[in-house]
C-alpha cells in the first residue's frame, strides 16, 4: 500500500477592530476597521487566494483524482469575502465541484470557545457547517479546531457532535517517542481518529522556504520529495498543514513558492511512493496505531505548543473571562446583532495580539501584531468590550430592546446548490445531526523560530 500525503490549508482573516477610545464607550457601537479589513482582504485575495485557487484547479484538471487537497475556511472570512471579494468564494466553489477537495468543519468565528463554553462551541460549529452548505454547497465530515487546539475533553465534544476524524498538532511533549506520521485515536472517544501535523516538513514550506539564511535554501521539489520519503520510512502518512496565506502573502511569489507547489504533485506522483489523500480518506485508509492521551490543551503555537499564546497572561485571561461571562445574558436576550458582535469579539486573533512573550517567540508575536504593544491591544479590546457589555445590560433593562445597533453592514448570505459528492465523502462517516497595521492576521511562527533540520539527515 502506498504511503499517504495529506495536504491541508487553513484560510482565515480576522474582523479587525478600529481604534476605539475611552470616550467612545457608550456612544458608538461601530467596532470594526472596515477600511483595513477591506484593503487587506483585497490584497491577500489578489496575491494568494485567487492565483493559488487557480493553480490548484489546474493541478486537479491535470492529475484528476490523483491529486487532492483540503481546506478549512472560517465564517469570519466567508463574511468578508461575500462582502468584498465574492469572486474568491466562487473560485473555492469551483474547487469543491471537482470532488478532489475536502472542506473541514471548525468554529465559525475562529474562537476559543472550546476552552470556555461547550454550548457556544457546539453552536459555532453548527453555524459554520450551515455556512459551508450555503456558500460552497458542501457538507463537512472532518473537524479542525481553532489554532489546532485539542485535548481529550475537546475530542470528546467533537466526537459527540458526530465527527469521526479530527486534525491537530503533532506536539513533541505529547508524542514523546511516537511519530506524527501515523493515525491515532482519541483517548476519551476512540471512534474519533486523529491526524497530526508534521511540523518540521510543514514549516519547511510555510516558514523557511524563502529564508536565505536557512542552511537548506533553496528548497527544490526533488530535495523535498527526498525528505518526505525519508520521513515516511516504516510509517504511514505525512500531514502537511499550513496557512493558505503562505502562498503569495507570507512567502512572496518572487520566492518561487508557486512554482514549488505546482511542481510538487508531478514529482510525488511520478515517484510512486505516495498518494494524495484528504483527512477523511486518510482515516478510512489507515488504522490507528495507538491512543493519544492529551490531558491539557495543545496547539500549533510557539515552542510550548500550548494555549499560552492566547491565554498566557493576566491581560488575556481578564479579557477572556469577561467576554465569556456574557454568554448567559446573551442567551436570555437572543438578539442577532448582539450575538454577531459577541462572535467577532471571540476571534482568537484579538487575544493573540495581547501576548507578552518577549523571549523565544516574542519576535513572531510582534511581527504579526497591528498594535505597537500588547497593552495597546488590550486597552483597545477592553474599550470595545466595555461598550458591548453596556449594550447587553441596556437590552436586559429595556426588556430585550437593543438601544444601539452596530452600524457595520452585514453581507447577505448567498444560497447555492450542493455540489456533487466529493471523493472524501465516499469513505467518510457522515456526522449526525500586521507586520504593521496592514498585515494579515494569520500567525505563523517566524522563519527562525523553528530550527532547520540537521543537514546530516538531508544530505543522505
Amino acid at each position: 500500500m502506498k504511503k499517504s500525503i495529506c495536504l491541508y490549508f487553513h484560510v482565515h482573516q480576522p474582523t479587525r477592530l478600529r481604534l476605539f477610545r475611552f470616550f467612545d464607550i457608550g456612544k458608538s457601537s461601530h467596532y470594526y476597521d472596515d477600511f483595513n479589513n477591506r484593503t487587506i482582504l483585497k490584497r491577500v485575495a489578489q496575491k494568494c487566494y485567487l492565483p493559488a485557487n487557480a493553480m490548484l484547479l489546474d493541478l486537479i484538471k491535470s492529475h484528476g483524482e490523483d491529486f487532492k487537497v483540503s481546506f478549512s475556511i472560517t465564517g469570519s472570512l466567508l463574511e468578508q469575502l461575500d462582502r468584498y471579494c465574492p469572486e474568491v468564494i466562487e473560485s473555492f466553489r469551483k474547487l469543491a465541484e471537482t470532488g478532489c477537495v475536502e472542506f473541514l468543519s471548525e468554529t465559525y468565528y475562529h474562537s476559543l470557545a472550546s476552552l470556555a463554553n461547550a454550548e457556544d462551541f457546539r453552536h459555532q460549529v453548527s453555524k459554520h457547517r450551515k455556512a459551508l452548505q450555503k456558500y460552497l454547497g458542501v457538507e463537512p465530515v472532518t473537524f479542525r479546531n481553532t489554532e489546532l487546539i485539542y485535548s481529550d475533553a475537546i475530542g470528546a465534544m467533537v466526537a459527540d457532535m458526530g465527527y469521526r476524524t479530527m486534525i491537530t498538532e503533532g506536539a513533541k511533549h505529547i508524542l514523546g517517542w511516537k511519530s506524527p506520521n501515523f493515525l491515532y485515536s482519541c483517548a476519551t472517544a476512540p471512534e474519533l481518529k486523529l491526524l497530526l501535523k508534521n511540523s518540521g516538513l510543514s514549516d519547511d514550506i510555510a516558514f523557511r522556504f524563502s529564508d536565505r539564511g536557512w542552511s537548506e535554501w533553496p528548497l527544490t521539489t526533488d530535495k523535498y520529495l527526498f525528505w518526505l520519503k525519508d520521513a515516511a520510512k516504516k510509517q504511514d502518512i505525512i500531514n502537511l498543514f499550513m496557512d493558505y496565506e503562505t502562498f503569495g502573502e507570507h512567502q512572496k511569489a518572487s520566492s518561487g513558492i508557486f512554482d514549488f507547489i505546482k511542481g510538487l504533485p508531478d514529482a510525488v506522483l511520478a515517484d510512486g511512493t505516495f498518494e494524495f489523500v484528504t483527512p477523511a480518506l486518510a482515516a478510512a485508509k489507515h488504522k490507528a496505531v495507538d491512543v493519544l492521551d492529551v490531558p491539557d490543551p495543545i496547539s500549533w503555537a510557539d515552542e510550548e505548543r500550548d494555549v499560552t499564546a492566547w491565554l498566557g497572561n493576566e491581560l488575556q485571561n481578564d479579557a477572556f473571562h469577561k467576554l465569556y461571562s456574557l454568554s448567559e445574558k446573551l442567551s436570555l436576550l437572543n438578539d442577532d446583532a448582539l450575538w454577531a458582535d459577541y462572535g467577532h469579539l471571540q476571534e482568537s486573533d484579538h487575544f493573540y495580539y495581547m501576548c507578552t512573550k518577549f523571549f523565544s517567540d516574542g519576535a513572531v508575536h510582534k511581527y504579526f501584531n497591528p498594535y505597537d504593544t500588547p497593552y495597546e491591544a488590550f486597552i483597545n479590546y477592553m474599550n470595545v468590550l466595555s461598550d458591548f457589555m453596556i449594550r447587553v445590560d441596556d437590552a436586559l433593562a429595556s426588556g430585550g430592546a437593543v438601544s444601539r445597533v452596530n452600524e457595520s453592514p452585514v453581507a447577505p448570505v448567498r444560497v447555492v446548490k450542493p455540489v456533487k459528492k466529493a471523493a472524501a465523502k465516499k469513505a467518510a462517516v457522515k456526522p449526525a445531526a500586521a507586520a504593521k497595521k496592514a498585515a494579515p492576521a494569520a500567525k505563523p511562527a517566524a522563519k527562525k523560530a523553528a530550527p532547520a533540520k540537521k543537514a546530516a539527515v538531508k544530505k543522505k
